[in-house]
């Protein structure tokens, strides 16, 4: 009975999962819309993140560099758990799965959980935002649409996202253990 009930709720998980994906991918057909979730899904593809912990030390000197060397070892962890998460749930990309998805953005890998842009974007703007509150007002926002634009793309579910954004918070947590 278990199995059965658990199985019904994955079910309608995945339901609910498509109609949101679908709802928001559908803003992908104007290029209006396409275009600058474009340019903020490349800028999640890592480029943003690198060039703010090589900035950090600069700007900010000495009190900087500890963060940055810790944001860089979170970076990498999250790399490593990602990697593992989307070989053991092999979960297809909504593109791939659905016809009513179109890709709007090449990705990165194969799978879609969780989505490790958000992954990033959530860890290193929170630990840059705690450090550093007055990269908040550009970091969040960037750390949101770079979250939006994985479902928006067509590349993830919202669910993809959400573990994404958790397991960043969890690697945020953990890196101002170290810091």
């Amino acid at each position: 009975m278990r199995a059965t009930a658990f199985s019904n709720f994955l079910a309608r998980l995945d339901t609910a999962d498509y109609r949101i994906c679908r709802r928001l991918n559908r803003g992908a057909s104007r290029s209006l819309i396409r275009k600058p979730f474009q340019l903020v899904g490349r800028l999640g593809d890592g480029v943003v993140w690198y060039a703010l912990i090589l900035l950090l030390p600069l700007i900010y000197g000495m009190q900087a560099v500890k963060p940055a060397i810790v944001m860089a070892l979170t970076g990498l962890l999250g790399v490593t758990i990602y990697a593992v998460l989307k070989r053991f749930f092999v979960r297809e990309r909504p593109f791939i799965r659905h016809a009513g998805i179109s890709q709007a953005s090449a990705p990165l890998d194969r799978y879609s959980f969780p989505s490790g842009h958000t992954l990033h974007a959530v860890s290193f703007a929170w630990q840059a935002t705690v450090h550093f509150p007055e990269l908040g007002w550009v970091l969040v926002p960037l750390a949101g649409l770079i979250a939006a634009s994985r479902v928006v793309l067509g590349l993830h579910y919202p669910t993809d996202v959400i573990a994404g954004a958790l397991l960043g918070a969890c690697l945020a947590e953990l890196g101002f253990a170290f810091t």
